[in-house]
């Protein structure tokens, strides 16, 4: 099976940043604008696959991504998660971290079912690539 966060080109677009073990870019389902993925260049399922650096390396990215966010849309809070293996809601078999950044009174999903939240097809709208690419670029000015 081809992994979408390896093989897809549209996601070097949607690059935010990366360091030498991981990289971020924004989903294309987003929950709110800036909601961005952060995945270990390495190609492993679970979060127990990764080694020390990787996962500081992932951690770091986040919280580089999260400053961004709160400078650039204006971020008050964040959902910061992931789902392990297809019995709670894996959808892709490439570990990833979703930062989401959240505001007061924001249209994002409330309502926490951590397989709903995360991913299930239908359950979001998919971005316009140009749209991610935008929003990437923005956030970038302030990492």
């Amino acid at each position: 099976m081809k992994c979408p966060f390896c093989e897809i080109p549209e996601i070097r677009k949607r690059k935010i940043i990366e360091n030498e073990l991981a990289s971020a870019f924004l989903t294309n389902i987003p929950i709110t604008i800036g909601h961005g993925l952060v995945v270990p260049k390495r190609c492993v399922p679970r979060f127990e696959d990764l080694s020390a650096q990787e996962i500081k390396a992932i951690l770091d990215l986040g919280e580089m991504i999260k400053k961004a966010l709160a400078k650039a849309y204006g971020a008050e809070g964040f959902n910061v998660a992931y789902n392990e293996n297809e019995a709670a809601g894996q959808s892709v078999h490439h570990f990833h971290l979703h930062i989401v950044p959240r505001k007061e009174n924001d249209s994002g999903i409330y309502q926490y079912d951590p397989r709903k939240f995360i991913y299930r097809p239908g359950n979001r709208e998919v971005s316009e690539e140009s749209e991610l690419g935008a929003v990437a670029s923005e956030i970038r000015k302030y990492v």
